[in-house]
């Protein structure tokens, strides 16, 4: 299986990647140039869209795991969506749900940016 990335900027200055197929040793090279070259090109805040991702291995997670190093140096941070249950179960196992913060559509992860937290009210 093959893996397609589609990049969209969003509004608020948030970068979606959407990724389908399958993200494994054989893949994953090209999700990690893609997040590279975001990162080069002032991508910081990136919301990865795993929705149409059929398969992930280790190699596919460190991926992951190396672009939120990089978009980190630059006080940034990735996102994810999924809702999937045998790929949430991978992050569940290898304790990377509570590394990353996953949604469960990109209007979520959007929402969870640009919506006021309890510090940000003003009294």
């Amino acid at each position: 299986m093959e893996l397609t990335l589609k990049v969209d900027p969003e509004d608020h200055g948030f970068t979606v990647i959407a990724v389908s197929g399958e993200i494994d040793v054989y893949t994953a090279p090209k999700l990690r140039e893609r997040l590279i070259g975001l990162v080069e090109a002032g991508s910081y805040q990136l919301i990865v869209d795993m929705e149409g991702v059929e398969f992930l291995d280790s190699t596919g997670l460190g991926v992951l795991v190396g672009g939120l190093k990089r978009v980190r140096a630059h006080d940034g941070w990735i996102d994810l969506v999924c809702t999937q249950g045998r790929i949430l179960r991978i992050f569940r196992i290898t304790g990377l749900n509570k590394v990353f913060s996953i949604h469960d559509s990109v209007a979520d992860a959007v929402t969870a940016h640009t919506q006021p937290g309890p510090d940000d009210t003003q009294e």
